[in-house]
């Protein structure tokens, strides 16, 4: 895919930022936005790739209680601490 323009505005402190970034990089201002902008994106889809994979574990209906978990954490660092409890709630899986 060809390149397109864009054009966008920002705060003249951003734009500022952007330049002296741009400067130490020894490269324009448009390619520091363009990467920062490619980064940013990239991120986003990852962090939705994460959530879809979390509803889909949470769909299927198999949880740890509050309960379990609060004993759990309070056991920490003493002489009787609890290994991480096992699943003991569970609802029936989720159907979309």
């Amino acid at each position: 895919m060809g390149e397109v323009p864009l054009s966008l505005h920002v705060d003249a402190d951003v734009r500022e930022k952007l330049e002296a970034e741009a400067n130490l990089q020894q490269t324009s201002a448009e390619d520091v936005a363009e990467l920062a902008i490619k980064r940013y994106l990239e991120i986003r889809e990852h962090e939705r790739e994460i959530l879809r994979e979390r509803i889909a574990e949470a769909d299927k209906g198999v949880f740890i209680s509050g309960e379990a978990m609060h004993r759990w954490i309070e056991s920490w660092g003493t002489e009787n601490e609890l290994p991480p409890p096992e699943p003991d709630v569970f609802l029936p899986p989720r159907r979309t």
